[in-house]
């Protein structure tokens, strides 16, 4: 699976955030040209949680579920009680938080080599996955 690139949840929500139409046209054309898009369990409910609690306004929950079952079609990867232990390990080598330390290991455990998030440094490489910032301005 190389050459796969892990979404982080960011990429997704601002795919259906109008209040930042910038964003919101960069991720929808991600969403639209990246080849081997791999996502998490983390990262469906992640998703579900933001647009329908703290997105303005909210997303209806019947259509945030339909959007979280089109994300599912994508490689996800489940977070089980390994990825869980793996990304305590992680988190604690590379000094990250336990929820960007699951979102890494679920990309390494993909064979993902990139890994689009604003959570994390763009250009550190952690295991073989490096970051890139999509909505980084330059």
């Amino acid at each position: 699976m190389a050459g796969r690139t892990f979404l982080d949840t960011s990429v997704f929500i601002y795919a259906v955030d109008q209040s930042v139409p910038d964003k919101q046209k960069r991720a929808q054309e991600i969403l639209l040209s990246t080849a081997g898009i791999t996502i998490s369990t983390q990262v469906l409910n992640e998703f579900y949680s933001a647009v329908t609690r703290r997105l303005k306004p909210a997303m209806p929950p019947p259509l945030a579920a339909t959007a979280v079952e089109t994300m599912a079609r994508y490689l996800c990867v489940p977070t089980d009680a390994e990825l869980v232990v793996r990304a305590i390990r992680s988190g604690q080598r590379w000094h990250l938080s336990h929820w960007d330390a699951l979102v890494v290991e679920a990309a390494r455990q993909a064979g993902c080599t990139r890994l689009f998030s604003e959570d994390l440094a763009t250009g550190a490489s952690y295991g073989g996955v490096t970051i890139e910032n999509p909505f980084a301005n330059g």
